[in-house]
């Protein structure tokens, strides 16, 4: 998978109600169905469908309990999972759920938030990434158990840094100074997402924002894009994009082919880019002068930041998603709750090692071994068209560096219990939208701030 895998969902369960066909039917927990649990899984590309398959078979072998898998298109999960509500029909058990669609799904009252909470008990909380825990908790309940994540990184050229003599662009004084530096002989400083009606634009400025203390809401719930963080995390994108990148809308594609032809010093992307840098997948290989010669320079000759800070934040930080495992309300609790804890346990490691670049282990190991997953990672083959560890890429030193980087994930609205907004906004994306201006020149970051905030008014007073 090339993009950032999670759009998240993008409207509320509510207003999907009434919308398409039942899928699967989960069981009511009596017990003539106690040994047969229904699962959907967002996971619906083939080889990982298989490879999901093949793990459930060595869970029904060891417990019994027989596996109804029903594989679910992100995009048409909403209106799904809202229909069999309707109907009473849930799903035991959903895996490979955003951030905002476990909050929507919280906000419909859907969860079975004490079977969660159990299978994290169980596991150990202390087995977790703290952070995982607490994007997937609210107001002290356990919502789902947080499964993976995957970070977005800002990509650079190390070789053009060193001779510049330019240290690791992981602020924002850092990045302006080396992009306006490098921004010559055909290579832009930096690429970066601009286009208005792209979700991936809104990951990346998110990340940026957030870096300098820019939140979406305050703990009530008050819109604060016009707060001076994110007037000053505005003008920092809209200068840096406008002064030192590629002209015209840039997107998901655009971005990698532009650094992936060696026309960038600096590019923001999602760890999905790893396997492509490394020349493992054939539709996205890197085509740099270079990389003629030798297939690996642009791998060898990238260094990878995770947070940022910038001048109004406090800590240094980066957008991060995390999936989630979560037993649903109604559904067969026990058997629901062994499926999760074997997700999370024994069949972990081939569960995130189906795209390694992308799934950050968010349980680190066992109570016994507390890096026992970390370390399996390490070792997970990456790759579509050619499969090998990463570790063999890029080194040990960035592969720390990525599996260290859950514990600074950060999130727009979540942790103010802002949910549904975030999901509305992933619908309608009003600050994508209000970047156009900014980055042409047309409007100033106060006025985009300002008018980022009214139109999140207006997507806030739609979703209460």
């Amino acid at each position: 998978m090339s993009a950032p895998p999670r759009r998240i969902l993008a409207t509320t369960l509510i207003m999907a109600l009434a919308a398409s066909t039942l899928l699967a039917c989960g069981d009511d927990g009596s017990d003539s169905n106690s040994k047969k649990i229904t699962v959907w899984s967002l996971e619906d590309v083939a080889d990982r469908v298989t490879a999901t398959k093949a793990i459930i078979a060595d869970f029904t072998a060891k417990t019994g309990i027989r596996v109804d898998l029903v594989t679910v298109n992100e995009d048409q999960f909403p209106s799904l999972i809202a229909a069999n509500a309707a109907a009473g029909d849930l799903p035991d058990v959903v895996g490979s759920v955003s951030l905002a669609g476990i909050r929507t799904l919280a906000g419909n009252e859907l969860l079975h938030t004490s079977a969660n909470a159990e299978v994290v008990d169980k596991l150990g909380k202390q087995t977790f990434s703290p952070r995982a825990l607490e994007l997937t908790s609210d107001d002290g309940k356990q919502l789902s158990v947080p499964s993976d994540g995957w970070g977005q990184l800002l990509v650079y050229r190390k070789d053009l840094f060193a001779a510049a003599g330019l240290p690791a662009p992981d602020t924002y004084e850092r990045i302006t100074a080396a992009a306006a530096r490098l921004n010559t002989g055909g290579v832009a400083g930096i690429t970066a997402a601009t286009a208005p009606s792209d979700v991936f634009t809104q990951q990346t400025f998110e990340h940026l924002a957030l870096a300098n203390g820019c939140q979406l809401t305050d703990d009530s719930g008050k819109v604060t894009l016009d707060s001076p963080q994110c007037v000053e995390a505005f003008r920092f994108y809209g200068d840096l994009i406008r002064t030192s990148s590629v002209k015209g809308a840039q997107d998901v594609d655009t971005t990698r082919a532009t650094y992936f032809a060696g026309k960038a010093a600096m590019v923001i992307w999602s760890p999905f880019i790893l396997d492509e840098l490394a020349g493992l997948r054939n539709d996205a290989k890197p085509t740099c002068p270079q990389c003629q010669a030798d297939p690996a320079f642009l791998a060898k000759n990238s260094g990878f930041v995770t947070a940022i800070k910038g001048p109004n934040g406090t800590e240094p930080a980066q957008y991060g998603e995390i999936s989630s495992w979560a037993v649903l309300d109604g559904a067969a609790a026990d058997p629901a709750k062994s499926f999760v804890e074997y997700m999370l346990g024994d069949g972990y490691p081939r569960w995130f090692g189906m795209s390694p670049e992308g799934r950050f282990p968010v349980r680190k190991g066992t109570p016994a071994e507390p890096e026992a997953y970390l370390t399996a990672w390490n070792t997970s083959q990456a790759g579509v068209d050619a499969k090998k560890p990463l570790s063999d890429v890029y080194g040990d030193e960035v592969l720390a560096t990525l599996r260290r980087s859950p514990d600074t994930f950060g999130r727009w609205g979540l942790s103010q219990g802002q949910g549904k907004l975030v999901g509305a906004m992933l619908g309608e994306l009003p600050v994508p939208k209000v970047l156009g201006d900014l980055v042409s020149g047309k409007s100033d970051a106060a006025a985009t701030a300002n008018r980022a905030t009214k139109d999140v008014d207006a997507i806030k007073a739609g979703v209460n």
